[in-house]
């Protein structure tokens, strides 16, 4: 028999509807940048790349995380990092600011549990660079739960997987806390993390002597498991090295050289990773080189497109879209790359898809 309680509860949860992305104007994708006056903005963009709104960051951001479900975003700073800004895009507030506890930094990226309730950051002891994954509780208003080791120096991106599971991007690279001057280039040591929610080391994937100097910085989830990783070479800039990798979970990685021609486009830098399970397609971009490079699922290079100062890139409707500094967001396909809109905000690093991990 229905009490009182429970018809009253069920009024007030008819009566007070949950908003949506919708109320937000369905934004594709969300991604930082600066204007011309050099104030910071987080901007929600559609898919074909028309900024629907844009709300102002203290400071220069760098990725996002977008809440599965609420028209809520994490719009995290540049590393080493100390505000992570949650903003309510339907009202264009920010709901809470996150500051890491002392003696940690924020390091650009986090991602939040398939349900919405808990948010995973990657953090660095500033002092030192030991990873952290930091555990905050978006169902309290966003209160921090506590941190647990990434087993590795340098975490930067970090992933959900189909089966809840985070993977962690530990670049490996310890860098000073204030100017991030490198300090251990001789002994780097990255490496690929799987961890389970409760923070339970599941396997550790380190790459071979000759690339200890290629940091794994970024990561695209593909299909039946597969994780795509982006790389960083700090080795001897005249030495050739794959900047794609491949894993899945118990196997041996796959280390995916582009043709010799394309060998030194990317001038040894990954800025950003993107995969396209759909279209078995997996994009690496390169500010550095001004290049975007795809692949296929295989990790066999198919294509590779200029463009200066290109980072940003995400899955789209048709194919790649990818942002650069110069204020353009571009289509990318076989067919090369296609203005969508330009304008004067210089993109950061990253375009981050909605309801993507």
């Amino acid at each position: 028999m229905a009490t009182r309680r429970g018809v009253l509860a069920g009024l007030l949860a008819t009566a007070v509807p949950r908003l949506s992305w919708a109320e937000a104007g369905n934004p594709a994708f969300v991604a930082a940048a600066q204007d011309p006056a050099g104030e910071h903005w987080l901007h929600g963009l559609s898919a074909t790349g028309e900024s629907l709104f844009r709300l102002p960051l203290p400071g220069r951001g760098h990725a996002a995380a977008a809440h599965p479900d609420r028209p809520e975003v994490v719009a995290f700073a540049r590393r080493p990092g100390h505000f992570a800004m949650v903003i309510d895009c339907v009202v264009g507030q920010t709901i809470a600011r996150l500051s890491p506890p002392e003696g940690l930094q924020f390091n650009g990226h986090g991602v939040f549990s398939a349900d919405g309730q808990f948010l995973f950051t990657s953090e660095v002891i500033g002092k030192t660079s030991e990873g952290r994954l930091g555990i905050w509780d978006s169902a309290r208003g966003y209160a921090r739960l506590g941190e647990v080791p990434t087993h590795g120096i340098g975490p930067h991106d970090v992933k959900r997987r189909g089966d809840g599971s985070l993977v962690i991007a530990n670049g490996g690279i310890r860098t000073d806390p204030e100017d991030r001057t490198k300090l251990n280039i001789d002994s780097m040591e990255p490496s690929l993390v799987y961890l389970s929610t409760e923070g339970e080391l599941l396997e550790q994937l380190t790459l071979e002597p000759g690339l200890a100097r290629n940091s794994i910085r970024h990561l695209a989830l593909g299909p039946d498991g597969v994780v795509a990783f982006a790389m960083q070479w700090e080795g001897d800039p005249a030495e050739s090295v794959p900047l794609l990798g491949l894993h899945l979970r118990g196997e041996p990685v796959r280390l995916c050289p582009p043709p010799e021609a394309d060998s030194f486009a990317m001038r040894g830098y990954a800025g950003s990773i993107a995969y396209d399970g759909a279209r078995d397609r997996i994009a690496l971009t390169s500010p550095k080189g001004g290049v975007v490079m795809v692949f296929d699922g295989q990790g066999t290079h198919r294509f590779t497109w200029r463009r200066q100062d290109v980072c940003g890139v995400a899955v789209g409707e048709a194919g790649f879209v990818v942002t650069d500094g110069l204020g353009a967001i571009s289509a990318c396909d076989e067919t090369g790359l296609h203005p969508l809109t330009r304008g004067d905000a210089a993109w950061d690093n990253h375009l981050i898809r909605i309801g993507q991990a």
